[in-house]
């Protein structure tokens, strides 16, 4: 399975894929909220999502995986 990674770290502020949703190279699958800033959370890879393994409002790390592609 591919994962997309968390860029920085920050807070989940929207989950914008779900599951079964097919997803191409910089399309945005999330939005981080970190220093007051949005920021884009965008697929470095092709595929659909299988799972998402954060929420809403959860506070991650830099590299923590955040979507995994089927």
């Amino acid at each position: 399975m591919k994962k997309i990674a968390s860029p920085m770290a920050g807070t989940v502020w929207k989950i914008v894929k779900a599951p079964g949703d097919a997803v191409d190279y910089g399309d945005t699958v999330m939005i981080l909220e970190s220093m007051k800033m949005e920021i884009a959370v965008e697929a470095d890879n092709r595929g659909t999502v299988a799972k998402i393994l954060v929420e809403e409002g959860e506070v991650v790390d830099q590299d923590t995986p955040l979507i995994e592609l089927s």
